[in-house]
């Protein structure tokens, strides 16, 4: 189980959400693609978590 992917996609949702905040829209696009990455990356890191507990 790492982390890595889930801290690196935050890491980019903070550089393009800066970016949408000084009036990039496209930044904005990217952002949201960024907090979906960010939801995918947690989901499978709550499954590894699961099996783990449960012995699988």
């Amino acid at each position: 189980m790492s982390l890595e992917p889930l801290l690196n996609e935050i890491e980019n949702l903070k550089a393009e959400y800066e970016k949408f905040q000084r009036g990039n829209k496209s930044a904005g696009t990217r952002a949201r693609k960024c907090l979906q990455n960010v939801k995918k990356a947690a989901q499978d890191i709550r499954v590894e978590i699961q099996e783990a507990k449960t012995g699988m």
